[in-house]
């Protein structure tokens, strides 16, 4: 089935294709090469309750005005031959980023891997292609010797460093110089948002810069259940930050529209425009109203204990979340995500 044109982004309504298929680029990221953006993420196609499938590798999808995506295939494939590899389809892969190396001509892209015990692993792969194939080069990676979550890929525009913000997992965030391949870190830190235990801990970094200021954008550590955003600031990569509130102080029910940022793109050919590209990984939450707005205000409850699980009264099925994206506007220096039901890039002026 062939689609027509859309002209528009309808944040947290089903995405399709240009095929008419659902989109699957979860926690994902969008990067642009030549005159096409590149949207990759999780492909969760099969990802459904009891399959015991995590993810069937990386996705990737092209287009020319961030609205109309063509499916461009897995571009790093599951390994479903060997259950060790990190690519097996069992495996807990997460949040995958990809970043262009100018000295090595290379695509490095990064994987996170859970496993038992909250011990989070990394794996790196290179390409000569956005699109692939890609080769492992490393494989359960413990960068600076610590458990690594979520994180993020950075690359300065001017003199082509790289970073590498984490989570340290249940405990703070971490800024790594990567080493000038883009495959490993230096061995130089700095430390952040220090934090007991979840939910408070923050995770799900998504960087990006404007006027010379660094930001953070981070969620609290409540696994697929939503909760409120927040933003940092410094005047370098590695801080101090310092804390701004909420990104979406509109939001009623503190879940961040019911949503958890993966990342931020700014749009090369528009001025100051900069989208929060968020996940909505449990689009049936909305459906139990103040029932989920209550459990989560408990979760966040002063003397409570983070790692107590939450109540489950949504059904975790990934192969059905959706997607948020919304423009960020500033306050001043402060970041702040407004809802919109429908908006275009259009809208915004042509740098």
């Amino acid at each position: 089935m062939t689609l027509s044109p859309r002209t528009t982004i309808t944040p947290g309504q089903v995405w399709l294709d240009t095929a008419g298929e659902r989109i699957h680029a979860h926690g994902g990221s969008v990067i642009a090469v030549g005159d096409r953006f590149y949207w990759y993420g999780e492909n969760k196609e099969f990802s459904t309750p009891g399959s015991g499938i995590w993810h069937w590798g990386v996705r990737a999808y092209s287009s020319t005005d961030l609205c109309n995506w063509q499916d461009e295939g897995v571009i790093i494939p599951p390994d479903e031959d060997d259950e060790e590899s990190p690519l097996h389809p069992a495996q807990l892969l997460d949040r995958p980023h990809i970043v262009y190396n100018a000295e090595t001509r290379k695509y490095v892209c990064w994987v996170k891997v859970m496993t038992k015990g909250s011990i989070q692993r990394s794996t790196v792969l290179v390409a000569d292609d956005i699109l692939g194939p890609y080769e492992i080069v490393r494989t359960w990676l413990r960068p600076l010797d610590m458990s690594a979550g979520d994180f993020d890929l950075v690359v300065d525009p001017h003199d082509g460093k790289g970073y590498y913000y984490f989570e340290r997992v249940h405990s703070e965030m971490i800024c790594a110089d990567l080493t000038t391949d883009y495959t490993g870190v230096t061995g130089y830190y700095s430390t952040h948002f220090p934090q007991p235990q979840p939910p408070f801990v923050r995770e799900a970094p998504a960087y990006f810069a404007r006027d010379r200021k660094h930001y953070l954008l981070t969620s609290g550590t409540t696994g697929y259940y939503p909760n409120p955003s927040e933003a940092a600031v410094a005047h370098s990569y590695h801080g101090p930050f310092t804390v701004l509130g909420d990104l979406h102080p509109s939001d009623s029910s503190r879940t961040s529209f019911h949503s958890q940022i993966s990342s931020v793109f700014r749009h090369p050919g528009k001025k100051d425009l900069y989208i929060a590209i968020a996940d909505r990984w449990l689009p049936s939450y909305l459906a139990h109203g103040e029932r989920a707005h209550q459990a989560f205000v408990e979760h966040f409850a002063p003397g409570r204990d983070g790692d107590e699980p939450m109540e489950e009264f949504a059904e975790v099925n990934t192969s059905l979340a959706d997607y948020v994206w919304l423009p960020i506007s500033f306050d001043g220096d402060r970041p702040v995500i407004a809802w919109r039901d429908e908006w275009s890039p259009d809208e915004f002026e042509d740098a």
